[in-house]
């Protein structure tokens, strides 16, 4: 079995590079074979998502090769054959291919999608998107598989009933390639969707609204192979500037666009963070009186929620009490246990409120990785810890954070992965 061992207290000097962002990366990479032929990603993140990813394209019969983060996928002999439920559950990403193999041949076959267990994360609206365009779903319950088919897909007008990220992506997807415009309304805002949405438009999609809350999508009959570069991952950079702000002297975040991340940089600003904003960079540096705030996590360009547990870290090293609300999802509160264990004061109210006092000293112990963004807050408190921190589970953290371990040590901290018997 894999750990992530941290002896804390390390000063964090020195740049970190920031890699592609997940979050446009695990679209972008299924969204190429919308297009037969071959098309080239740069800046794609290595991770574990990304390799699921492969696994599922290349059981698809396409060609997949990697050069650093340059990524050339071939689709010119693909076949549309049922993703299985091994490949599916590995990712909650593998939902796309119901949009992109739906737009592309009309019928899909797929079981549910996995991921980080972190709510309920179902997929209707992706259901019902798909539905508006004209496809029927069917949904084997014993089993999990979805069926998805068309005799052609219809452009309609589509208000999504929160406006999630997958689902936008998803219906877009599938819109690109149906007769007929398709508007989406309540569209979810994040830079990644501007992101995927220029891929689309490169390949030869007629996009308009990517990033307001309509977006506009003109139906082309096909779509040809083009080039993209992921943009920066904004969850990653905040995760080393919450860092930076705990531990950092000068600690420089490069490669970033510090305007996907202004709500957490105004959060800092209001908790007496110093840090200096440069062009593509941050330099951050411990303060020492962080201010007690309140934090409610929004959809963008609200706070984000993969922000909101490596946040609760700074949290408890602020001086009185904060209030934390989580607004997306419902089971973003299984760290609190293991930050408690650690010394920190927080309280549960409920899965979605949480009263943190602070400053509290944290001292290292074992603990376990419940999901993605839950595991870089309890790096981040191993990071700050007295002592020995030994995370298991390290697996979730490994799917969204690009070379995390190496990242870490180049700027000063004592961190690795140690193999034990289970």
């Amino acid at each position: 079995m894999k750990q992530i061992k941290i002896v804390g207290g390390n000063t964090l000097r020195g740049q970190i590079h920031i890699g592609g962002a997940k979050n446009s990366a695990v679209a972008i990479i299924p969204a190429a074979i919308l297009a037969t032929g071959e098309s080239k990603l740069y800046n794609v993140p290595n991770i574990s998502d990304r390799d699921a990813l492969f696994d599922i394209i290349k059981d698809l019969n396409v060609d997949v090769k990697m050069e650093g983060s340059v990524v050339t996928i071939d689709s010119s002999n693909i076949q549309n054959k049922t993703i299985s439920e091994i490949l599916s559950k590995r990712l909650r990403a593998s939902y796309y291919f119901m949009g992109i193999l739906l737009g592309k041949y009309k019928h899909v076959e797929m079981y549910f999608p996995g991921g980080c267990n972190i709510g309920s994360r179902p997929i209707d609206i992706h259901l019902k998107g798909f539905e508006a365009l004209g496809a029927t779903v069917t949904h084997e319950e014993e089993s999990h598989k979805y069926i998805l088919d068309a005799e052609k897909l219809t452009g309609a007008r589509i208000k999504l009933d929160f406006a999630s990220v997958g689902a936008t992506i998803n219906i877009m997807f599938a819109a690109s390639l149906a007769e007929g415009t398709t508007i989406i309304e309540n569209a979810a805002k994040e830079t990644e969707i501007i992101n995927i949405a220029d891929f689309l438009n490169k390949m030869g999609a007629k996009i308009k609204g990517a990033g307001t809350s309509k977006i506009t999508i003109e139906g082309v009959k096909e779509l040809h192979p083009a080039e993209i570069s992921v943009i920066p991952d904004r969850i990653e950079a905040g995760t080393y500037l919450i860092m930076g702000a705990l531990l950092g002297d000068n600690l420089e975040v490069c490669g970033i666009n510090p305007n996907h991340i202004t709500a957490l940089l105004n959060k800092l600003s209001d908790m007496g963070v110093t840090f200096e904003v440069k062009e593509n960079s941050i330099i951050i540096s411990k303060s020492p009186n962080l201010k007690a705030i309140n934090i409610t996590t929004l959809v963008y360009p609200g706070f984000p929620t993969d922000l909101g547990q490596p946040m609760s870290v700074l949290l408890t090293q602020a001086n009185g009490v904060s209030l934390f609300e989580e607004t997306i999802w419902e089971n973003r509160m299984q760290h609190v246990e293991y930050l408690n264990k650690m010394g920190a004061n927080i309280e549960l109210k409920d899965n979605a409120h949480a009263v943190i006092t602070g400053p509290t000293k944290l001292k290292g112990a074992a603990i376990n990785a419940t999901d993605l963004r839950g595991g870089a807050a309890l790096v981040t408190a191993g990071l700050i810890a007295e002592g020995c921190t030994v995370i298991s589970n390290i697996e979730y953290i490994l799917r969204g954070y690009e070379n995390i371990i190496n990242k870490l040590k180049s700027v000063g901290a004592d961190i690795e992965i140690i193999e034990t018997e289970e």
